[in-house]
């Protein structure tokens, strides 16, 4: 199993399917493709149809897309998603609302765990995305989160939707309160996101159209 993705810096999709590969306890190998330089696309298309990280090759058969990675994995690890049927009907709803959704947050607070841009990124319609995903979190803890520390108890592929936001909320200073925030502070300290921040830290290359507030 290989997994090709982009730079750990900034690729919030490639996250995605690294950390749910991580914590449903899959070996796999790294093909890491530096985004938006000379060369990149074509090195891409080698390995992804779409000609976008992440893609998934398991012994040949091709999975794209990040949300689907997650439910091909889920499939051979059933614990990525909740047993009950509501929470994991709830889980693909927010997983889904995640992938599809919070435009203006992903436009003025892209992912860049490198740089400390507290107070910077706020308009109207990003305060409005984090109030959405803080009422998000809020209530999968409240509904489903007996069983553990992260949305629906145990990890799940709604918390690895999610990991980019955390890092987001990281870079910018979000601090939400209550069990949100607790949930952020839990996120951060999971041991899979601290060595990608680790491997994000490490890396050269620079997308200036990403550093947006230098």
């Amino acid at each position: 199993m290989k997994l090709i993705i982009g730079n750990k810096n900034y690729s919030s999709w490639s996250l995605r399917a690294w950390l749910a590969a991580r914590e449903g306890g899959f070996s796999f190998g790294e093909i890491d493709i530096p985004l938006f330089i000379p060369g990149s696309r074509e090195r891409i298309l080698a390995h992804s149809p779409s000609g976008k990280v992440p893609c998934l090759n398991d012994n040949g058969v091709l999975v794209w897309d990040s949300l689907a990675i997650g439910e091909y994995l889920a499939e051979k690890q059933p614990a990525l998603l909740p047993a009950d049927a509501a929470a994991r009907a709830t889980a693909r709803s927010v997983t889904a609302e995640m992938h599809s959704g919070f435009q203006a947050l992903r436009s003025k607070m892209p992912m860049n765990i490198r740089k400390d841009y507290r107070g910077f990124g706020h308009t109207p319609e990003v305060d409005a995305d984090i109030a959405r995903i803080t009422a998000i979190w809020n209530d999968c803890r409240a509904r489903f989160g007996q069983g553990g520390p992260y949305l629906f108890g145990r990890f799940s592929l709604a918390d690895a939707a999610f990991a980019p936001v955390c890092f987001r909320f990281q870079t910018y200073g979000v601090q939400p309160d209550g069990a949100a925030g607790e949930y952020l502070a839990t996120m951060l300290a999971n041991p899979h996101m601290q060595d990608w921040a680790a491997a994000a830290r490490a890396e050269t290359e620079s997308i200036p159209a990403e550093d947006l507030y230098d």
